[in-house]
């Protein structure tokens, strides 16, 4: 044995075996380890978040460009009713309307049809065309027209009321041009929620009839989306709400449906609503008509009854109610001459 190792003299070690060398390498590798997983895990959740953002991105441009099916018929193939083809502009001059005005000889009293989301003013499983029927055979003028998401002509973006209620403020001025001293407003899901905007800021309008009143709020555009995808409601909602300004020129905020929720209208309501409506639930419609002090003014929810099929599901008690509110509203134009 070497008497270096005998006597505890320390042992020379080769070249590069030195702990000095070794822990250095050890720990910048773990570092660069670190630094990738760290890196990996960001971009997940950066790609996470993308993917999580863009859906919703996508949700508020299909909400705002519905698609629509073209006109497939016309009063007088449907109903053999006469009509003429009609142009006007919205309330704001934003843009020009198209629809049908079916005349009723000698009348001075006019429906103004206002259609829902996702619809053109055919609507067909209302169905329109058998309440138009119905509405000139009690002697009512009818306008039926397009709103401008529905338009073939210069196809525009749905805002949920807030362009809408100058479009269809400019159907009850065609309406009031053309002889008109009693205007009802029939309205159906948004096209009732847009109808109740509209209301607030005209005094044109004598009546309103109000069908499964879809109103855009948070509680019913999260409704909406969940009965679609399952996604948490926050923060979808505050998402959506930066989107919609983006994506369509208006923001929730816009959309006045807190006062629209709060309003005393001044003319007679009728609201009509199902209890199983998937799109608009109908404790809404219930707050919406509980608000009312006319006295001409109703509510008529119905049992099991779906949206926008009330008339389909109950169409003689659907018609019957109709024409007692219309008869009352002539009752009260009379009383207050």
């Amino acid at each position: 044995m070497d008497l270096a190792t005998r006597t505890g003299a320390p042992i020379s070690r080769l070249p590069g075996s030195d702990d000095n060398n070794v822990s250095p390498k050890l720990s910048l590798r773990k570092i660069r380890l670190k630094h990738i997983v760290v890196s990996l895990l960001l971009s997940a959740f950066f790609f996470f978040v993308f993917c999580f953002v863009a859906l919703h991105a996508y949700i508020a441009w299909v909400l705002s460009n519905p698609v629509v099916a073209p006109l497939y018929s016309t009063p007088k193939l449907a109903k053999g009713l006469e009509y003429e083809d009609i142009r006007f502009p919205a309330k704001d001059g934003s843009r020009m309307m198209q629809g049908w005005y079916i005349p009723a000889a000698g009348s001075a009293k006019t429906i103004v049809f206002s259609h829902g989301y996702g619809a053109n003013r055919e609507e067909s499983w209302v169905p329109m065309y058998d309440l138009a029927h119905y509405a000139h055979s009690m002697n009512f003028n009818v306008v039926m027209f397009d709103y401008g998401f529905a338009s073939q002509i210069n196809k525009d973006i749905a805002t949920g009321g807030k362009k809408e209620s100058q479009q269809l403020l400019g159907a009850v001025q065609y309406a009031k041009e053309h002889g008109a001293k009693e205007i009802v407003v029939w309205g159906f899901s948004m096209g009732a929620g847009t109808a109740l905007q509209a209301g607030l800021v005209t005094k044109d309008v004598d009546a309103m009839i109000l069908d499964s009143t879809f109103l855009l709020e948070p509680d019913t555009l999260y409704h909406n989306i969940k009965n679609n995808i399952d996604l948490p409601r926050q923060p979808s909602l505050e998402i959506m709400k930066l989107l919609f300004p983006v994506l369509n020129g208006t923001g929730l905020g816009q959309i006045p449906y807190a006062k629209v929720k709060a309003e005393d209208y001044p003319f007679p309501v009728l609201f009509i609503h199902g209890t199983n409506d998937e799109k608009a639930p109908y404790p809404i419609a219930e707050q919406l008509a509980a608000n009312q002090t006319n006295p001409y003014s109703e509510s008529w929810i119905v049992e099991g009854s779906h949206h926008e099929l009330l008339f389909r599901e109950h169409p003689r008690e659907y018609l019957r109610r109709v024409s007692a509110f219309l008869g009352n509203v002539q009752t009260s134009l009379q009383q207050s001459q």
